[in-house]
């Protein structure tokens, strides 16, 4: 299993680029998934928990800014 992502030592555009990969990454995933040439199927949820996770990272940055 993967190690989960580290948010806390990264910047904004880090965490930008980050997501924008997985979520590119998560598009490839499904495509594979519908035509059967999945190899690995508990990536797909490992990938869409690290977008969850990029997500929290940044929506706690924004609240900590504006306050």
């Amino acid at each position: 299993m993967a190690k989960p992502i580290d948010t806390v030592g990264q910047t904004d555009d880090q965490l930008g680029t980050q997501l924008s990969e997985l979520k590119r990454e998560q598009f490839n995933l499904r495509f594979q998934a519908a035509t059967g040439q999945l190899e690995k199927p508990s990536r797909v949820r490992e990938v869409r928990k690290d977008i969850a996770r990029i997500k929290t990272a940044q929506t706690q940055r924004a609240a900590a800014a504006k306050s």
